[in-house]
């Protein structure tokens, strides 16, 4: 997960977290989040790198529609991330 970019990261943080992770639904939440537009010249190529680097698996739900899933390693690696992260986020309390 180290060698990901922020924007990746959150790509399959909300990946593992929608019930219905289609493309379009991916952007949506990612536009709330971020407050802006996220262009389709953006989205998809980040997301072609989550599933050649394994994390994320892509499957077509109909003829315009992919589903994106987060694979086992990808489950591993946001759990891997979480502790980490509260390594250094619990010392502060």
């Amino acid at each position: 997960m180290y060698d990901l970019t922020g924007f990746q990261r959150d790509l399959l943080y909300v990946i593992a977290g929608l019930d219905d992770p289609h493309g379009l639904a991916i952007k949506d939440e990612l536009e709330n989040y971020y407050e802006k537009e996220i262009h389709h010249g953006r989205l998809y190529p980040n997301l072609d790198t989550l599933v050649e680097k394994g994390l994320v698996e892509k499957s077509q739900r109909d003829r315009r529609t992919n589903e994106y899933t987060t694979t086992r390693r990808g489950s591993r690696e946001i759990q891997a991330r979480a502790e980490w992260e509260a390594e250094y986020i619990d010392h502060s309390s």
